[in-house]
């Protein structure tokens, strides 16, 4: 079973990635697969690459059901975080 999780773009970073927030856990993204991701877009990412854009209040949704279920995902928590 795969897992997409919600974040938001914090930082657009020089070669095509992005720093992204997952409830407060941020890391390093790929955007190679969306066109035109701005700071402050929601996005939907899997295995490090953002694969879609969602709406402020869709994500603020998944997001909080997340936080329901106790948080981010564990592959997003330790060791790794981009400061």
């Amino acid at each position: 079973m795969c897992l997409a999780v919600p974040g938001e773009i914090r930082e657009i970073l020089p070669g095509g990635d992005a720093v992204v927030d997952f409830m407060g856990v941020r890391r390093k993204v790929s955007l190679d697969y969306l066109g035109n991701a701005a700071v402050g877009d929601y996005v939907i990412v899997h295995a490090g690459f953002a694969i879609g854009t969602l709406d402020r209040d869709a994500a603020h949704e998944t997001i909080g059901l997340l936080a329901q279920l106790g948080g981010p995902p564990r592959d997003l928590q330790g060791p790794g975080d981009v400061a």
